[in-house]
């Protein structure tokens, strides 16, 4: 597999690991190479993290103020 991927027995011993220093290239050729590329899109489904979607909803402002009206009648005309 190593051979394959074009990479060292240790690099992929430590992708199989979960090691975060091996380079997402290493990660999507080895899923490429087991014929597992539908994997690489759920990587970057956002959908699919329900924790980040909340904590990306958190940072959400809590309060939208109304825009100031760019009209200078008062009846909003």
């Amino acid at each position: 597999m190593a051979e394959r991927v074009l990479i060292t027995r240790r690099t992929l011993r430590r992708a199989e690991q979960g090691d975060p220093s091996v380079s997402m290239g290493v990660y999507a050729t080895v899923l490429f190479i087991l014929g597992l590329t539908d994997r690489l899109s759920a990587l970057a489904d956002a959908s699919a993290d329900p924790l980040g979607m909340s904590l990306a909803e958190d940072a959400l402002p809590k309060r939208i103020r109304a825009r100031e009206s760019v009209y200078a009648d008062d009846d909003g005309t």
